[in-house]
């Protein structure tokens, strides 16, 4: 297969290119500038994995004929939901990198030729709000607050990729647990201090699913025949407390200090509630029931697996 991945250099978006280059197929990179990454070229048409620069926006001028001949494109682009406070300014760009990305592509979509089969684009489990200890599935309403309005005009933008005969399934995405990146690296250091444990009441549930479980998803949605909306989760997410405990085990430390719920909102805003203090018990239903497996199922034994100790 030919397979155009949006925001490939990323935490997420590296390794996939990169799994999906083993996997025998041939990845373009869409790239928005910056320098080029190591083992990759300009675009040339001909590359195992190439680069190809694009302004993610809707503007199509000198990146749209990338699209033509791809077999499926993986949209991963957007500004970091967690670099920052969320003032306007910055939910205004939140807001833009991902759905302006969205319609180009979709746009392109609609021009390629011959057309693409198939659309995987990024979403997020801040689609369905904090909701306690409510299993969600697939099929759960939606939150109504920013990030999730934002999840959810975020994946009507890839829908729209239906109208022209594309296959598209919306990946809403959890925790991703790997070493190197993401949320779990930033909750490495105050283990490694001897001052990790909860955050805020530590009864809020975390979705989590390890990075190579993610990784085995998407291309599992890139290659198969499946649609619609599909939860990048674990199938059993964990209290925040339980989080802390079994992260303390794993790296042996203590995870006996608390961050008030207080000081998270000094420090983060907004942003902390919608991403440290909100409770979301995700379960991956469609994928379980359309016949993928988890590989780390336990945390204790994907945290183990991560060698954090």
């Amino acid at each position: 297969m030919r397979i155009v991945v949006a925001g490939g250099t990323g935490f997420l978006g590296r390794p996939l290119c990169e799994r999906l280059q083993a996997a025998g197929h041939e990845v373009v990179v869409l790239t928005r500038g910056g320098a080029l990454a190591p083992d990759t070229a300009v675009w040339r048409g001909t590359a195992r994995t190439a680069l190809a620069r694009w302004t993610a926006t809707s503007e199509l001028a000198g990146w749209a004929h990338v699209v033509d001949d791809a077999d499926a494109v993986v949209n991963l682009a957007g500004d970091s939901i967690a670099s920052g406070r969320w003032t306007t300014e910055r939910k205004r760009r939140l807001v833009e990198s991902r759905l302006q990305a969205t319609r180009g592509l979709v746009r392109a979509l609609g021009e390629a030729s011959p057309r693409t089969r198939a659309f995987v684009s990024a979403s997020a489990i801040g689609y369905y709000g904090s909701r306690g200890d409510e299993p969600l599935t697939e099929d759960s309403s939606p939150g109504d607050d920013f990030l999730a309005r934002l999840c959810v005009d975020w994946e009507a933008e890839a829908r729209t990729a239906e109208t022209i005969g594309c296959r598209v399934a919306c990946v809403r995405t959890g925790i991703v647990l790997a070493r190197e990146g993401g949320a779990l690296a930033k909750m490495l250091l105050p283990f490694r201090l001897f001052a990790g444990g909860p955050m805020g009441p530590g009864t809020q549930y975390m979705s989590w699913i390890h990075r190579d479980d993610w990784l085995s998803l998407m291309q599992w949605l890139v290659e198969g025949p499946c649609d619609g909306s599909f939860n990048a989760t674990a199938p059993a997410p964990v209290t925040n407390r339980e989080f802390a405990r079994d992260l303390g085990r794993a790296m042996h430390r203590p995870a006996l200090m608390p961050t008030p719920a207080f000081a998270l909102r000094l420090a983060l805003g907004e942003m902390a509630d919608a991403l440290l203090l909100a409770s979301q018990r995700v379960l991956p239903r469609r994928a379980i029931d359309l016949g993928f497996r988890f590989r780390y199922t336990d945390l204790p034994d994907a945290l183990q697996a991560l060698k954090l100790g």
